[in-house]
């Protein structure tokens, strides 16, 4: 990916190709699996951080408009987000065999884009968006995300992995709901 005969793609078209890359890649079993020990130790990162700091708290179970909520938050958060973010911003392995620095850059736009969003057309969420162990959680679901993508060469286990902790997190924990 990256080249068409004679150089590479220009910006433009080499993320989009990377988009679509990652919406068509389906990982093996082997991707799954990594995928799910990644997952596995990025959800204990953020119940390490989020318990520790008080952003979550167990509440009773939230299940008002549960269907909807679990579709909505397949919408954006995890799809949404894990397009731009991991699928626009993500190299595969082949693209980038040293991903630090564009994973890096991933996941700082990510974060920031939780702070811009708050301050802009979601100021009810500010008052947590603008929390530094929030913006933790942020990365660390982004970095968990990021190496998955990367990893994988799709964002589908991000998706499942985004959606299952916003899922965890508004049902369980006290996240913010719109």
């Amino acid at each position: 990916m990256g080249q068409l005969s004679g150089g590479p793609l220009p910006w433009p078209r080499r993320v989009g190709a990377r988009l679509v890359s990652g919406l068509k890649t389906w990982p093996d079993a082997a991707g799954w699996l990594h995928a799910a020990g990644l997952g596995a130790a990025t959800l204990t990162a953020l119940a390490m951080v989020g318990f520790s700091t008080g952003l979550y708290a167990l509440h009773p179970a939230n299940l008002s408009g549960m269907p909807l909520r679990l579709l909505a938050v397949l919408i954006a958060p995890a799809i949404g987000e894990e397009a731009i973010f991991r699928g626009l911003l993500v190299p595969d392995r082949l693209e980038a065999p040293r991903p630090l620095a564009p994973l890096a850059f991933a996941i700082l736009i990510f974060v920031l884009w939780h702070l811009v969003e708050a301050h802009t057309f979601l100021p009810s969420a500010a008052p947590l968006f603008d929390r530094p162990d929030f913006l933790t959680c942020a990365a660390l679901l982004g970095t968990g995300c990021a190496w998955i993508r990367w990893r994988t060469g799709s964002i589908w286990p991000g998706v499942a992995l985004h959606w299952v902790m916003v899922t965890i997190w508004q049902t369980w924990l006290g996240g913010f709901m719109l």
